[in-house]
């Protein structure tokens, strides 16, 4: 017999809720585990900003008392009245391999859906766009990043099972970092730059950067966004929480910004070395020794490999070749670093103008996850 119990939205509950994954996930080499300490806070409304136009609530179920799943229902109000919609989502979701866990985890879900006038589900999604998105269905045998979902291919064929179709796809890429900025790339930026006045701005230190740059930045990711399969814009007060959360840690040498000449921010590209084997020995938990393999991946020692995590361009300046500054920027920097390739993060199928970016690079695409939808 299943239980499924109502996981009150408090620290110290929440956490055996995130630390579900890890058990289910111990002895493969493809899981990433989260930063367990972010991942409980994005789940309570103490810590997470968006809880100002959401609503969410979290189940684990067991069996014989055992944890043998997990699942977050969210609603995203902004989301809904941009697309006049009544969509339920469902996001943090794991389970065992058993048909009766999976079934009850869902009917739970999708009866708090139902019970908040919803029409329609749809997952997995977070909270908004800086959460996980996409159920992994093509390359189980690849290592994970810090910023995707992980799961089981057993995952997809449940979902098919119990009626879910297709709603969106999201695809990834594995680049080598070449030793040198291709020909064609430095003949693109030199037409930019003459066309359009722009240029990368040098950056010297991350009180500059956030400062200088950093509401705009994220402005910027709204705009660049905006018209993306379920964007949420952030408002004034994420981005105050995401200024304080990633600015303080991200390397001045992983992230590029493209002005006009009055200094009016056009692009911005941010990368960090992969923290995928770190974590993996961390466990994902800082204390009291995991901050040592994370710290010494933020340096950039032990990886050839970095996450491409945003890139988001201004629309007026979009195709029309502003991306080659960023990389043009980065590649020196990355050969450097002693990176020998770069993961693209996922990236939405149908969006073509972020993919023609990839042109000047070798590229394979390893990696493909999926959202799905289902009728209330």
């Amino acid at each position: 017999m299943i239980e499924i119990k109502e996981i009150p939205l408090k620290k110290r509950k929440l956490k055996k809720f995130v630390e579900f994954a890890n058990t289910l996930y111990k002895s493969n080499d493809c899981y990433v585990p989260p930063l367990l300490s972010d991942d409980v806070n994005t789940l309570r409304p103490e810590g997470n900003p968006a809880f100002d136009f959401c609503e969410s609530a979290c189940w684990m179920a067991y069996r014989d008392g055992k944890p043998v799943g997990r699942i977050a229902g969210i609603i995203n109000r902004t989301v809904n009245e941009r697309t006049g919609k009544r969509d339920a989502r469902f996001g943090f979701v794991d389970f065992i391999d058993d048909a009766e866990v999976v079934d009850a985890l869902f009917r739970t879900v999708e009866q708090w859906g139902r019970s908040k006038g919803m029409t329609e589900i749809v997952g997995p999604l977070g909270f908004t766009d800086m959460d996980y998105e996409g159920m992994l269905v093509e390359g189980f045998d690849r290592l994970g990043t810090m910023a995707t979902i992980y799961n089981y291919p057993y995952y997809p064929a449940h979902m098919e099972r119990m009626g879910y179709k297709p709603d969106a796809d999201w695809i990834e890429f594995q680049m080598k970092v070449p030793a040198e900025v291709p020909a064609k790339m430095k003949r693109v930026c030199e037409i930019v730059r003459t066309r359009f006045g722009l240029h990368t701005a040098e950056l010297t230190s991350r009180k500059q950067l956030k400062e200088r740059y950093g509401h705009k930045l994220f402005e910027v990711i709204n705009e660049a966004y905006d018209q993306l399969y379920g964007y949420s814009p952030l408002t004034p007060k994420q981005i105050d929480h995401y200024i304080k959360m990633y600015l303080d840690i991200i390397s001045l040498d992983s992230v590029c910004v493209i002005v006009d000449k009055e200094d009016n921010l056009v692009g911005i590209g941010i990368s960090m070395p992969s923290l995928s084997r770190a974590l993996q020995k961390s466990g994902g938990k800082l204390f009291p020794l995991g901050w040592i393999p994370i710290l010494k991946a933020l340096r950039g020692r032990g990886t050839d490999i970095v996450d491409l995590l945003l890139v988001a361009i201004k629309p007026e300046y979009q195709n029309k070749g502003v991306n080659a500054l960023l990389f043009e920027y980065m590649i020196p920097r990355y050969n450097a670093l002693g990176f020998k390739y770069a993961e693209s993060n996922p990236e939405l199928e149908s969006n073509s103008n972020v993919q023609k970016q990839w042109e000047y690079f070798e590229t394979e695409q390893h990696k493909r996850r999926r959202t799905f939808r289902k009728a209330l």
